[in-house]
């Protein structure tokens, strides 16, 4: 493709994406898919582009005065010269205007407000007001696997074999990191299912579920089942985990990865009704603003509507789970979020209204169940972040409930 006719595609994603109706991945794969003709170079080129127009689209539409995805475009090409993009070709955009070059002639270069230099929308910059974090979470993530079978020095070994380079992650002793991009697509190791794609993070979370084959397990908002998954690999083919979601589609997703990683003591279930367990595990639905390092698009879809949903959703969720917890078991909350909001004060309202919930010392779970230096700031609260672990930003706490 020549450089006018990738920038055209490019223009014409970001003009869908820039709509905050769904997210990114599925509108640039979906596009891509539907083009055959496109090749491999030229795919690369525009996803890559496409993302840096996402994760700087606030200082773009600042300087631009503008939230015209043209206009925007056109800043980011402000140092190119545009009559061999604009209207070079056939397959090029729109050759520009004369008010289109008197505009782009008079760009000024004015100081970013502190939220357009958080890249972040002026709402939640004000709700979060930490700029270190936020910039940290507008950096592309690293790649972070997780050990299903096997050593994680034999896979080590395996993968280096395969041209794959990783490194033990820092904190989880069943991870491994890639600060490159990786195509799993032919991975020996992936596909014989030693590896499984899972952040650090969440890792970690699974270890601290602290988990024993005899104990009734159950991952109430388990998705697609990545936690489901690592906990199974925990307790080697023993024990069972009952993997439990509202929306069944998603749910169906963990069997090809069941057969995958080999997996056989995890058991889809459609109700908790009448069962009480011993860790009852929820990984909330939640506003995934942890997660903007791979999702940067996502922040310009959340509205304090939604997040107010989403908070009446977390604080029923721990109350079914008391409900199901039995004496002397724990309830497990997570998030792959930032905000205050959806963690502390879910939380603090929850064990308000139930007096037999106490908070499990986190600094005595970790320093029990893992080697490395323990990150947090208090023992009650768990919190991960790209600034503080290298990790998405994710929120852990245990609550035992009293015998």
């Amino acid at each position: 493709m020549q450089q006018s006719a990738r920038y055209n595609a490019v223009l014409e994603l970001i003009g869908e994406i820039f709509k905050d109706l769904r997210p990114a991945d599925v509108i640039i794969n979906a596009y891509l898919r539907e083009r055959k003709y496109i090749g491999s170079g030229d795919r690369r080129f525009i996803a890559e582009t496409v993302w840096k127009l996402i994760r700087h689209r606030r200082r773009l539409e600042f300087e631009a005065g503008s939230d015209d995805p043209r206009r925007i475009l056109l800043v980011y090409l402000k140092d190119e010269d545009p009559d061999l993009i604009f209207g070079a070709g056939e397959y090029a955009p729109p050759a520009l205007t004369k008010e289109e070059k008197i505009w782009l002639k008079n760009l000024k270069e004015d100081v970013y407000p502190p939220d357009v230099e958080a890249e972040c929308p002026k709402w939640l910059f004000d709700k979060i007001g930490d700029t270190a974090l936020l910039k940290s979470l507008n950096e592309p993530a690293s790649a972070d696997l997780r050990i299903n079978r096997g050593t994680r020095e034999s896979v080590l070994q395996k993968l280096r074999g395969e041209g794959l380079f990783f490194a033990p992650t820092p904190y989880s002793p069943i991870g491994i990191r890639s600060s490159e991009r990786v195509n799993l697509n032919n991975c020996i190791a992936y596909k014989e299912g030693e590896v499984e794609v899972q952040d650090e993070a969440s890792q970690l979370a699974a270890i601290l579920c602290d988990v024993k084959p005899e104990h009734k397990i159950v991952d109430y908002c388990a998705g697609a089942g990545g936690k489901s998954l690592a906990i199974a690999s925990l307790l080697n083919g023993g024990g069972k985990i009952e993997a439990h979601d509202v929306d069944q589609r998603r749910l169906e997703q963990i069997k090809p990865r069941l057969e995958r990683l080999q997996i056989k003591n995890v058991e889809p279930v459609q109700s908790v009704e009448g069962r009480s367990y011993d860790r009852f595990i929820i990984d909330a639905p939640c506003s995934g603003t942890g997660t903007w390092r791979r999702s940067p698009d996502a922040k310009f879809r959340l509205t304090p509507q939604k997040l107010s949903d989403l908070n009446k959703i977390q604080s029923e969720l721990l109350d079914i789970a008391f409900e199901h917890t039995r004496p002397g078991g724990r309830i497990v909350y997570i998030t792959c979020s930032i905000l205050r909001d959806e963690n502390e004060d879910i939380v603090n309202a929850f064990t308000a209204r139930n007096s037999k919930v106490r908070h499990v010392d986190l600094q005595q779970l970790w320093e029990k169940l893992l080697e490395a230096p323990y990150p947090g700031r208090n023992r009650e609260f768990l919190h991960f972040s790209p600034l503080t672990t290298n990790t998405d930003g994710f929120f852990f706490t245990v609550l035992e409930k009293a015998a």
